[in-house]
């Protein structure tokens, strides 16, 4: 499945991303050049979505390996942008991966590796897209789906994740519309995930957030599917907050609840949601939007950007490899040792 619009390019010795915070009103790129520059954009959510900050994270090491290739300074740089928002673990992985593919070069070959990286990196993502997609077009029940936040193009560099299912779905035939909730408070799903359906053309419905426990309750849906950013070794998953009010949701409802993400997205280090880092964001957040203010200067929030799914509220988590299901501490584990026994066989 081809990714339907292009959001990252890697253009040595400069990094190029489609700023995500002027949409959906202005298609605007970055050039980035320097690693100060990419994790403004990473803080600043310019760019956002795990399995894209995996590839801006080997992108930050090739940057740096433009200024120094050093041993030294490309360690430093893969920590300083791995770090740069905790809960996607597939950012510091990435950054850590290229830092290897280059370390292993010659010193004065080291950035041309890293560049060669990320151009694999963003191929083999994109292939893992399409074969997700085609899994969970296997497990999704028939009818119309509510995902949450966005998990699609903008998030991956391909078809997407959840989204992805949803594209492979309505192709199919299997779905007619898309439910997405705005994803409060910066407003991803009304922003971007509705954007990129209408330019599919699939049709979106746009909710509030605080309307979709009642939308899974009336019967209107097949089934919920979201992202992930960090799936703990017991398959407890962190994603956008208010996630978890949906698996609950769909659990009362008897609807299924399913994650879709890459493998790279389980972190075994990770035994359970407890110890997946949770960001917090500014009260600014919360109390406007942009330029527009509605809270009263001076009131404290309290504003999560993620929270953890326990494991006993998901039907199956969709990847690339397959759906993995129940009991998901033995499933995981057999999943990852396969992973692990074809990487070192390559």
């Amino acid at each position: 499945m081809e990714p339907p619009l292009e959001v990252i390019r890697f253009e040595p010795p400069a990094l190029r991303v489609l700023d995500q915070s002027r949409l959906p009103h202005e298609e605007r790129w970055l050039d980035i050049r320097d690693i100060d520059q990419l994790e403004e954009a990473i803080r600043a959510l310019r760019v956002r979505g795990a399995p894209l900050l995996g590839l801006c994270g080997a992108a930050g090491v090739a940057l740096a390996a433009e200024a120094d290739a050093a041993e030294a300074p490309l360690r430093a740089a893969a920590e300083r942008i791995g770090s740069a928002r905790p809960t996607a673990v597939e950012l510091a992985t990435g950054a850590a991966a290229c830092r290897d593919a280059a370390l292993a070069a010659p010193e004065r070959e080291r950035a041309a590796a890293a560049w060669a990286f990320c151009a694999a990196y963003l191929r083999r993502r994109q292939a893992e897209d399409g074969a997700l997609a085609r899994h969970g077009l296997s497990a999704v029940p028939p009818g119309d789906v509510l995902t949450h936040c966005n998990t699609g193009t903008l998030a991956t560099g391909g078809a997407g994740t959840a989204l992805g299912v949803v594209r492979a779905a309505h192709a199919a035939g299997r779905l007619e519309r898309c439910y997405v909730t705005e994803t409060r408070p910066l407003l991803q799903g009304a922003r971007l995930t509705a954007w990129e359906l209408l330019q599919s053309g699939i049709p979106a419905v746009l909710l509030p957030d605080t309307a979709a426990a009642a939308l899974i309750l009336s019967g209107s849906v097949a089934a919920v599917v979201t992202g992930a950013d960090r799936i703990a070794a017991n398959g407890d998953t962190a994603n956008k907050v208010g996630t978890l009010g949906l698996a609950l949701a769909a659990a009362r409802a008897g609807v299924p609840f399913f994650i879709a993400a890459p493998t790279s997205t389980f972190d075994p280090a990770c035994r359970s949601g407890a110890e997946i880092p949770i960001e917090f964001r500014t009260a600014g957040e919360v109390g406007g939007y942009g330029d527009a203010r509605w809270a009263p200067a001076g009131v404290e929030a309290w504003n999560p950007a993620f929270d953890v799914t326990p494991a006993d509220l998901i039907t199956g988590i969709i990847t690339e490899r397959g759906v993995v299901r129940p009991p998901y501490p033995a499933a995981i584990a057999a999943l990852l040792r396969e992973l692990q026994l074809e990487a070192a066989q390559r």
